[in-house]
């Protein structure tokens, strides 16, 4: 029997069929993609928080709300900081709001907190989290980090305190949470690898407004190390300079960002830090990052700006070796980590097989410069590695950096 084809059953077959032949990209236009940010905008650490939601803005108004031909809608979750909250909001990016892939969380604790249950949901996560174990001993393989593992940053600032300042013997400070464990236990492997001491660790809690009694513990050494994060390097470096104490200070990424410096005094003089990121870098991208944060904010941009605006790089190359597309999570995925990027805010980078950025570590000076207190590059090292220059499988053999481990020498 033949069919009979009426004008309106032609006209649907016909434009079934044209969909059918059109390209990816403009097939996936149907919909926007959906970004989740968790962040923080209270506590401690909200600081930080604040500017990875101002980077991720920043980043999508460069491209005009739009990834490889698909519009971006963003919606920010605000995870209190806390373990209990960033799962709730996780819970709510991926249920409620069917979101594509999640940018964030801020802290160690927050991720590790999240991520079996977006492992179990193949929810792709773009993080500045540094916890170690995420793409070492425990990978999540739905997760991508471009900034840096806690220790990576600290790696290289331990060398160079070792091999070029000559130090010997050190104390270290660090918020006592897992980002600031690991950021000192890798300062002190290294370190102590090449020659050096570290002779006593101090942990004052997150919360702690009066550094007094851990300041009084210092003394006997060649400098600091600190590695508070949020606005606390703001207290604890006012009320170093206010006892009197002149030892050099060392310090990780948070504690010597570029966004804080406005807001210190002659306290920070001097402070030598390291970071995957640094306002002088002179490439199209970060030129393009930094008027658009002093234009939006008022603002130059640090730590976490930048690496959201880096995330958003990611995301933006991973698209686009999709089609747009980001319903096949496993192809999503795998494009995250073939992400190759030359031109970025912190240089070219790429990922290893566990996800983890290979790229620039910078070294800075705190210095003035007319009314202004910046940062000045005075060593780069070129693809750092989560393993820094140890075997891989030696390195995944020994405990996770830690409060207690590498353990003080006796």
């Amino acid at each position: 029997m033949t069919a009979k084809l009426d004008r309106r059953t032609f006209l649907a077959g016909t434009a079934l069929a044209a969909a059918a032949t059109l390209p990816r990209p403009a097939r996936a236009q149907a919909k926007p993609v959906r970004i989740g940010l968790l962040t923080v905008k209270t506590g401690p650490l909200a600081q930080g928080g604040i500017q990875m939601e101002q980077g991720t803005i920043r980043f999508l108004k460069d491209r005009n709300y739009t990834l490889a031909g698909r519009k971006v809608e963003l919606i920010v979750a605000d995870t209190g900081g806390n373990p209990a909250g960033t799962k709730t909001k996780t819970q709510e990016l991926v249920e409620r709001d069917n979101v594509d892939m999640i940018f964030g969380p801020l802290a160690a604790f927050e991720l590790l907190a999240i991520t079996d249950y977006a492992a179990a949901a193949k929810m792709p996560i773009l993080s500045l989290a540094a916890a170690e174990d995420m793409t070492q001993r425990r990978p999540n393989p739905y997760f991508v980090r471009a900034s840096g593992t806690s220790a990576q940053y600290l790696h290289p600032l331990a060398d160079y305190a070792a091999k070029e300042l000559k130090f010997k013997r050190v104390i270290t400070l660090a918020d006592d949470f897992a980002f600031g464990h690991e950021q000192m236990a890798g300062f002190q492997r290294v370190f102590e690898d090449a020659g050096g001491r570290v002779v006593k660790k101090l942990w004052p809690p997150l919360v702690t407004p009066d550094y007094t009694p851990y300041l009084a513990q210092i003394s006997g050494v060649d400098a600091i190390v600190q590695g508070f994060a949020g606005s606390n390097p703001l207290k604890f470096m006012k009320q170093y300079k206010d006892q009197g104490l002149k030892l050099p200070v060392l310090a990780g990424a948070p504690a010597g960002d570029d966004a804080l410096l406005k807001s210190f005094g002659d306290e920070a003089l001097g402070m030598i830090s390291s970071n995957f990121y640094t306002n002088d870098f002179d490439t199209p991208s970060n030129k393009r990052l930094i008027d658009g944060m002093v234009r939006d904010y008022g603002n130059i941009p640090g730590t976490y700006s930048a690496g959201l605006y880096v995330n958003g790089m990611v995301a933006e190359a991973a698209l686009e070796k999709t089609g747009g597309k980001t319903d096949d999570r496993e192809a999503f995925i795998k494009a995250l980590r073939a992400v190759k990027l030359t031109d970025t805010p912190r240089g070219p980078f790429h990922f290893d097989h566990f996800g983890n950025v290979v790229g620039s570590f910078y070294i800075r000076k705190c210095e003035r410069k007319g009314d202004k207190l910046v940062n000045t590059t005075i060593k780069a090292y070129p693809n750092v590695s989560q393993f820094w220059t140890y075997d891989e499988k030696w390195f995944l053999t020994q405990p996770v950096y830690s409060r207690d481990y590498p353990p003080l020498k006796s």
